[in-house]
């Protein structure tokens, strides 16, 4: 008989905080407009693991399901982020997020 892993639903949540914090960390601190998309996706994954972590506690698969969800979010975001980026390397010739706070009209 295969004994199973439990690791506990506290465990779980503390990682996603600490994910969550970090790419929260990232967007406050950060100009280059890459790392800014980068830090939103380890939010939105940190956000995933913690729908999952719960489900999984709670034996249900609405976990699974919303992570699914966060995961097709995330996709939409990256296209719609990377046309925009492409659009504002062109203009600006730099990824500098004050270089496009400057904009006019």
């Amino acid at each position: 008989m295969i004994e199973s892993i439990v690791i506990p639903m506290e465990h779980g949540l503390l990682l996603a905080a600490v994910l969550f914090s970090i790419g929260l960390l990232g967007v406050l601190v950060r100009r280059n407009i890459i790392l800014i998309l980068m830090s939103l996706e380890i939010m939105l994954n940190a956000c995933g693991l913690a729908f999952v972590v719960v489900g999984a506690h709670w034996g249900q698969a609405d976990g699974q399901i919303m992570f699914m969800l966060i995961l097709s979010i995330a996709a939409a975001e990256v296209a719609v982020g990377l046309g925009l980026l492409l659009q504002a390397y062109r203009r600006f010739s730099s990824l500098d997020i004050d270089l496009a706070n400057r904009m006019r009209g």
